[in-house]
């Protein structure tokens, strides 16, 4: 089987070159996605509470994984509807379609995420 030479290789090189991948791609969401900054705007000073919020340390894990998976699903969206763009910026059907449901995606996971933290908010301030 004949692997293509721009293809990685593994090792610690692959290591490097996955974590500056990763780096850039979080630089180009925060300086490029306004819903990234938006969504990071809204989380940050909710996790900071997380301390006095949290009722233990699962309690604290799920409060703050809502937002990490608001990021990854937005990171998601961002990265589908940057390929749509590059193939078309006219109005195609199923392109549209992959956007509509990247969004939906982030909807509903920046919805539950709102949950989570609002049931957790109104328990903390009712005194537990």
């Amino acid at each position: 089987m004949n692997e293509h030479p721009l293809k990685s290789k593994g090792g610690p090189r692959r290591l490097l070159n996955a974590l500056r991948y990763s780096w850039q791609g979080l630089r180009a969401a925060f300086r490029h996605e306004a819903a990234f900054r938006q969504e990071l705007a809204i989380a940050l000073p909710l996790l900071l509470l997380t301390p006095w919020v949290a009722q233990g340390a699962l309690h604290a894990l799920l409060l703050v994984g809502v937002w990490v998976a608001v990021w990854v699903v937005e990171l998601l969206n961002s990265a589908i509807e940057a390929l749509a763009d590059q193939q078309s910026l006219d109005k195609v059907p199923l392109l549209g379609r992959a956007k509509d449901l990247g969004s939906a995606a982030v909807l509903l996971t920046l919805g539950f995420a709102l949950l989570v933290w609002a049931l957790a908010l109104w328990t903390w301030w009712r005194g537990g």
